[in-house]
């Protein structure tokens, strides 16, 4: 009769064992296959993270915002010109090199509007550069299965009850690393969709730096322009503290690691949520 309760309780320790394995190795294994795969996602152009998005942007950029980007153009040529024959009393003082320098000005506004989109690339490219420069950080957090195991065999001694309520303890930090890789995924392709906008309209700001009250507006737009780059950086940076803090946990005891994964992975999700402000403030956009 005893044996048969004993039989129960080693089967339902089995059962307990396993939930627990699967929710460790979820934590453990599965994020750092996410991770892996962001860093991956960071590296890429926007050309290369979608072709048809980023076909899609070039045309609205093609058919939409040059045509705009031409009439601002237009707008503040006159106004220079304007200026610049107030400037010498009706004409009366106007040397004829003035001209020629507001000709050379037109051209050059002209030709920064008509590549707007491809100097807009042209940042990504670099920040492309930098980010897999930083490929030498090494984002793989990895834990490996026998470190897991070696955890469930010293559980193997607990009782029933301790076991569940490892089982439901380990079953929400899942459930929190699971909604904060959601996060972390959001921010990455939340960037990617804010590169993609902000590259779809280039040619209004550029099209504003011909005029020195105006080109205020193309300036802080190129500053936005570097910090959307510098930002792949930075985040690539996170991974690599994330995945050296992971590599340090002692695989010891089921709580302590567990809890302290769970606060690498919030401080991961909370640090790459931030990593926009801190593009910006390095470079002082706005």
């Amino acid at each position: 009769m005893f044996g048969i309760f004993d039989k129960i309780e080693e089967f339902f320790k089995e059962f307990l064992l396993g939930g627990i394995q699967a929710n460790l190795e979820s934590m453990f294994l599965d994020i750092n296959d996410k991770v892996g795969a962001i860093a991956t996602d960071v590296g890429k152009t926007p050309m290369g993270w979608n072709g048809q998005v980023f076909s899609f942007i070039k045309s609205i950029n093609d058919s939409v915002i040059i045509p705009i980007a031409g009439l601002i153009i237009t707008a503040v040529l006159c106004i220079e010109l304007i200026n610049m024959v107030m400037q010498k009393n009706n004409m009366h003082d106007t040397d004829t090199f003035d001209f020629f320098k507001y000709i050379i000005k037109m051209w050059i506004a002209v030709w920064l509007v008509s590549h707007a989109f491809e100097f807009s690339m042209a940042v990504f490219d670099v920040a492309q550069h930098m980010v897999n420069k930083a490929g030498v950080i090494n984002t793989s957090a990895t834990v490996s299965g026998n470190q897991i195991v070696a955890m469930i065999d010293s559980l193997k001694d607990k009782g029933l009850g301790e076991l569940v309520m490892i089982l439901f303890e380990t079953s929400l930090i899942k459930v929190a690393i699971q909604v904060i890789s959601i996060v972390i995924m959001l921010v990455v392709y939340g960037r990617m969709f804010e590169i993609y906008i902000y590259s779809s309209v280039s040619a209004i700001p550029f099209a504003t730096m011909g005029n020195k009250e105006w080109g205020q507006i193309g300036t802080n737009y190129i500053k936005g322009l570097f910090a959307i780059g510098l930002q792949g950086l930075f985040l690539m940076v996170c991974l690599g503290i994330y995945a050296v803090l992971v590599k340090t946990i002692k695989i010891t005891d089921i709580h302590t690691s567990t809890f302290t994964i769970l606060g690498y992975a919030v401080l991961l999700g909370l640090m790459m949520l931030k990593s926009g402000t801190l593009a910006k403030s390095v470079l002082n956009a706005h």
